[in-house]
């Protein structure tokens, strides 16, 4: 079979004009510098073990750059070989190799592998929560820190695209992606998809990657960190507030993949997610049809705003 499986996400690029700026907004969203002596790129890790999760270039504002986890150097060596590429070593927090692959929109699309891990960093503990099934906080009140919420990782990252099949075709025969959720507009005719890691047996997000056709398009639209749970998402939504940043939608639970959801625009508009709480399946829970008025629904919350 050609191409490999990949892993998970490795980290979003993004470009700015500002780092010192970028670097203020990207604290207050809940990520650590991971420190480098490079003026040009600005370095952002999560409290995970991940050595980045969001790069910013130096530049007019924009998205530059995909970042996709291969599962050992062997398997990136191997996907180097199918493409024609020779693996190069990764400048950046972690070291490793890498190698560059465009996609057919012309996204840039880094595959990365043998990075040294970070150490994890420690995080708030969280009072459990009482509910009527389990009483787990007993004879103590429940107070929450404030602060930013813990950002633990990159979850997802969402693209238009121009040619939702040729993409998906694209990504799917080099990174081995399954379809969780297909988004069909008419019997036979689908402009999207929810496409997660095959892991196997071991269940993975609903989706990681998520390609949807515009008529506006190819572009980014956003990218996606997992927090540590609903009360550090509303916790860092209201330090994100008295900053004043800038809310793009939330808070809510979709009905696609079914987290709970908070979205921001970062000082270039670039759209940031905190989610928490989303499904996880294995290779074995195959796929399914859904429809745009799903993409768009929520379960409860904040209705899709008309710009989103």
């Amino acid at each position: 079979m050609p191409g490999i499986r990949i892993e998970d996400l490795a980290f979003v690029g993004l470009r700015a004009p500002d780092l010192s700026r970028m670097r203020r907004f990207m604290e207050d969203f809940g990520t650590v510098e991971a420190p480098t002596h490079d003026a040009e790129r600005l370095f952002m890790r999560g409290a995970g073990p991940a050595p980045f999760l969001h790069v910013t270039e130096a530049g007019p504002p924009g998205f530059w750059c995909l970042g996709l986890r291969a599962a050992s150097v062997d398997d990136l060596l191997q996907l180097a070989g199918q493409e024609g590429k020779t693996a190069a070593a990764l400048d950046a927090p972690g070291g490793g190799l890498y190698i560059d692959l465009t996609d057919p929109d012309g996204f840039l699309v880094r595959v990365v592998a043998g990075q040294d891990p970070a150490p994890m960093l420690e995080g708030p503990a969280f009072d459990p929560w009482n509910s009527v099934e389990a009483r787990m906080r007993l004879r103590a009140p429940k107070r929450l820190r404030a602060g930013p919420s813990t950002v633990e990782r990159l979850g997802h990252i969402v693209l238009a695209v121009s040619d939702f099949r040729r993409s998906e075709a694209w990504y799917k025969s080099r990174f081995g992606f399954l379809t969780s959720d297909e988004i069909e507009v008419a019997p036979g005719t689908s402009l999207g998809a929810f496409l997660r890691c095959n892991r196997g047996e071991t269940p993975t997000d609903h989706h990681t990657l998520f390609l949807m056709q515009s008529p506006a398009g190819p572009g980014f639209n956003h990218a996606a960190f997992e927090v540590r749970n609903l009360d550090d998402l509303m916790a860092g939504r209201e330090h994100l507030l008295a900053q004043a940043h800038t809310p793009a939608w939330g808070v809510g639970r979709h009905v696609l993949g079914s987290q709970v959801f908070d979205y921001w625009r970062d000082p270039w508009g670039h759209k940031l997610e905190h989610w928490t709480d989303g499904d996880l399946f294995t290779e074995a829970d195959g796929s399914r049809k859904a429809t745009l008025a799903e993409l768009a629904a929520v379960q409860w919350g904040a209705a899709r705003p008309a710009d989103f």
